[in-house]
């Protein structure tokens, strides 16, 4: 009897586990553009701005912004060329900016496909004036220093991308997320 079980449903069951973990390891992975379309309908935010370009050699911050010799910089960076997709949201109705942040984090670090490069928060970024004007050319950004958070995410793939994500906040009641979407070229 034991062989008879084995012989016709151990295939079976060896067949079921396979696809439920198949099916666990696909729900692991990340698809950018698809959250930052889910972003896009989250009944609480409101698109500011959006832009899609081609961009070379476009410098993404890997490092706090600080003042060396007269000039901003990125403590360290990258440069990469591809096509940059760029919003900006407000965030309403009681949620904060940093806590949309958080759960677009927790949903990055779960995924096996997702390498957090690097985050900041608070006076750890430098000047969020900074932020604002020079990095993502946004000057509504501009909001308290300690409010501040951004974190970069590399995402592999065909195409393998980087995901930029800023928190602001100016007060309670004028909320940012500003999130870019790198798709890396060649």
């Amino acid at each position: 009897m034991t062989s008879v079980f084995c012989s016709r449903f151990l295939p079976v069951l060896v067949c079921s586990c396979m696809l439920l973990i198949a099916a666990h390891l696909q729900a692991a992975r990340v698809d950018a553009a698809q959250l930052l379309d889910e972003l896009n309908t989250f009944p609480h935010v409101r698109e500011i701005s959006h832009f899609s370009t081609a961009v070379l050699n476009h410098e993404i911050g890997l490092g706090a912004i600080q003042k060396v010799r007269g000039e901003w910089r990125f403590k360290s960076s990258e440069r990469v060329t591809g096509i940059l997709d760029s919003y900006t949201w407000q965030v309403a109705d009681g949620f904060t900016s940093n806590e949309m942040m958080g759960k677009l984090l927790a949903r990055l670090d779960t995924a096996d496909n997702a390498k957090q490069l690097f985050f900041c928060q608070g006076r750890s970024c430098g000047h969020s004036a900074q932020w604002a004007n020079r990095v993502f050319k946004e000057r509504l950004l501009y909001g308290k220093q300690d409010w501040q958070q951004y974190a970069v995410y590399q995402i592999s793939g065909k195409p393998e991308y980087r995901l930029m994500i800023y928190s602001a906040a100016r007060s309670e009641d004028r909320q940012y997320l500003r999130v870019e979407l790198l798709s890396i070229s060649g």
